[in-house]
């Protein structure tokens, strides 16, 4: 068998395992979505392509010159959208075939996935209006190949680094810095004219012939790499090497006062600590909280009063909603064990809520820097801390009812992704929409301050009344269970 027979033998494997996945439900709902979204991303594009193309005046090296914008996106959509290939390879790694050749198979599928080409939306309108403005076709064509292979590129630039920030997370650093070089030099110079030169000097070389087989050079290793990188760490994780010995084990007496609801903290706590799962969306949710609350404290870039509303918000609701949006999917690993006992679920639920409640502690301190500094108020932070422990809370504890997928809690690079359903759909749209729909409305009819308080007592009332939409979140579980049950051991790893 030859490569190009097995690639299509891999390709129709996935397509028959997506079809024959418990998830397959889920999986028509999420697709439904993803092109609606990738229909509008598309259309922003097109938008964009005509005012960049209008912009050049002829020029077609243009485009190159904004792919020093157009390439962070990208590697910055992608960490939202795109995951790394080896995680469809773990059941080919035993078959009788090269070890590397389903690798090879799965990062050449992702160099002609259709994410790789969402970006001919710019490309092409650019295209037609500077060979209209009277650039020659031929340059315009070497442009358009040339910024597509860069988009190629970066999609080996993305699948080295989301390699690594599975092992470390803070091999993000340096993915970020890679992308920085162009404005590095006038952020240490603070002037607007250091950049100016640095597009100047970009611009002379943006329609060189040799740029070409530089990319295509550079292509070609990190392809090689990238290889590499993807069966040693399959390898690993399906080898189950050993982990290294815990050199102290943390009691957490204090939580032993409430009970088993404090037994409950206790794993949820260790959890985050030592898992890897989780301990890297809680270090990359907290590495986000202080980014953005440096750029809005100790900048100007959002001085508008929607902007500063809209970051106060995400800063204290991303943790909960990364975390809370697949609720009970780690506990399904062990979801038979919880059954055993009357009010065992109901008890983890109120250990769930006060854990992300007290972890609103966190954010609300990152962000005082911005109270002293005038661009926050104390009422603002109080406002959106109490929404998100109630309200937001209130709506993200509903998806308990409806997810039913394992989460492996180690598991980095095969571990398969969670699709949703049309309710879980609903219930995640609601509490990203909803919470901005009031602070929006409060703010054009009976402004900030009244806002801030009418946050304040719908988010304490959702507080004091958690017992109650707790029990009734545990009762509708208790209908579904034997689904719920089924769906968890059949997501198990």
């Amino acid at each position: 068998m030859n490569k190009l027979q097995l690639y299509k033998l891999l390709r129709k494997n996935i397509n028959l395992s997506y079809k024959r996945s418990p998830a397959f439900e889920q999986n028509r709902w999420a697709k439904v979505l993803i092109g609606f979204g990738g229909v509008m991303f598309v259309l922003y594009l097109i938008l964009y392509g005509i005012l960049i193309g209008m912009a050049a005046d002829g020029e077609a090296g243009t485009l190159i010159t904004t792919m020093i914008i157009i390439l962070p996106i990208d590697f910055l959509l992608r960490f939202i959208f795109q995951t790394t290939p080896a995680m469809m390879v773990k059941p080919y790694i035993l078959l009788p075939i090269s070890r590397y050749s389903a690798i090879e198979c799965f990062l050449i599928s992702s160099h002609l996935s259709g994410f790789n080409f969402l970006w001919l939306g710019l490309f092409i309108p650019f295209a037609i209006i500077v060979v209209f403005a009277g650039a020659p076709f031929l340059q315009v064509l070497f442009v358009v190949l040339l910024a597509q292979l860069l988009i190629i590129l970066n999609s080996q630039i993305y699948l080295f680094f989301r390699t690594l920030v599975n092992r470390n997370v803070l091999w993000i650093i340096p993915g970020l810095l890679l992308y920085a070089i162009p404005f590095i030099p006038s952020l240490l110079t603070w002037n607007r004219k250091t950049f100016d030169h640095t597009l100047d000097f970009i611009h002379t070389f943006n329609t060189a012939w040799w740029l070409l087989p530089l990319v295509l050079l550079a292509l070609c290793g990190l392809f090689m790499v990238n290889r590499h990188l993807q069966f040693k760490y399959v390898y690993e994780e399906i080898s189950k090497q050993k982990e290294k010995q815990l050199k102290k084990v943390s009691q957490f007496a204090f939580f032993n006062r409430f009970g088993i609801i404090g037994e409950y903290l206790k794993i949820e706590l260790k959890s985050n600590l030592r898992n890897k799962t989780m301990k890297q969306r809680c270090i990359m949710s907290l590495v986000l909280v202080i980014v953005f609350s440096s750029l809005i404290a100790y900048s100007n870039i959002y001085d508008n009063p929607m902007m500063t509303n809209f970051w106060c918000l995400y800063c204290f609701s991303i943790y909960g909603m990364t975390a809370l949006i697949k609720i009970m999917g780690q506990e399904g690993n062990y979801i038979s064990l919880l059954m055993t006992q009357r009010e065992n679920i109901l008890s983890l639920l109120k250990a769930k809520y006060w854990f992300y409640c007290v972890v609103l502690i966190i954010p609300f301190v990152i962000m005082l820097p911005a109270v002293f500094t005038g661009k926050f108020t104390l009422l603002m932070l109080f406002g959106y801390m109490f929404l998100v422990a109630g309200f937001i809370h209130f709506i993200i504890f509903q998806l308990a009812v409806y997810n039913k997928q394992t989460i492996p809690l180690q598991l980095k690079v095969t571990g398969k992704g969670n699709f949703e359903n049309g309710i879980q759909i609903v219930i995640e749209i609601a509490a990203l929409i909803v919470p901005g729909m009031i602070v929006g409305l409060g703010y054009l009819t009976v402004g900030l301050t009244a806002t801030y308080i009418f946050m304040c007592v719908l988010g304490i009332a959702f507080i004091v009344t958690y017992p109650l939409w707790l029990r009734n979140i545990y009762n509708r579980m208790m209908k579904r269970r034997y689904e719920n049950i089924e769906g968890f051991l059949a997501t198990k790893p």
